[in-house]
C-alpha cells in the first residue's frame, strides 16, 4: 500500500499545488493530508484524485473544521497510523508533542511546523512531509515500512 502525504498546502484551489505533487498523488493508493488546506476546494480536488484521509489544521476554514477531525487513527496492512496537524509554536520539542497525542501507534503523520521530519521516535515513525510547495512524502506499507520525503 502506498500513501502520498502532504500538509500545509495553504491553497485556495488545487491548481496552486505544484503539478509534480499532484501527478505523484494520482499514483498512490491513499492521499493523506495533515491539515492546513485553507479552503475546502483543495480537499474536494484531492478527493477527485483518489481516496483521502485528512485532518484540519489551525489555518483551515470553519467549514473544513466541521467536515474533518482534528486527529484520526486508522490502520493499513497491520500498521496503526495517527494523523494530526500538530500544535504549538516553533519546532521546540515537536517530536515529543505529536508522539504523545497517540497511544499504541506505529506511524504519526503530522504537519504544522513546515519542517520535514522522517525519524523513529519512542517506537514510532514520525513523519512530516513539509509544506506542499516545497516537498511531499511517500510511505510504502508492506512487508517492510519505507518512508521518504520528496523535494519539489
Amino acid at each position: 500500500m502506498k500513501l502520498g502525504v502532504i500538509s500545509d498546502t495553504h491553497a485556495m484551489v488545487l491548481e496552486e499545488i505544484p503539478a509534480s505533487i499532484l501527478a505523484a498523488l494520482a499514483e498512490v493508493d491513499i492521499i493523506v493530508h495533515a491539515g492546513d488546506f485553507t479552503n475546502k476546494d483543495v480537499l474536494e480536488g484531492l478527493r477527485n484524485l483518489g481516496k483521502v484521509k485528512a485532518v484540519y489544521g489551525n489555518m483551515d476554514s470553519a467549514e473544513l473544521k466541521q467536515m474533518l477531525p482534528s486527529r484520526e487513527t486508522f490502520e493499513i496492512n497491520g500498521k496503526r497510523i495517527g494523523l494530526t496537524h500538530g500544535a504549538g509554536g516553533g519546532s521546540g520539542d515537536i517530536a515529543r508533542r505529536v508522539r504523545s497525542m497517540f497511544d499504541d501507534i506505529d506511524i504519526v503523520i503530522y504537519g504544522h511546523s513546515h519542517e520535514p521530519d522522517n525519524q523513529q521516535f519512542q517506537g514510532s515513525l514520525l513523519f512530516n512531509p513539509g509544506p506542499a510547495r516545497k516537498s511531499y512524502g511517500l510511505i510504502k506499507i508492506g512487508e517492510e515500512l519505507e518512508a521518504k520525503i520528496v523535494p519539489v
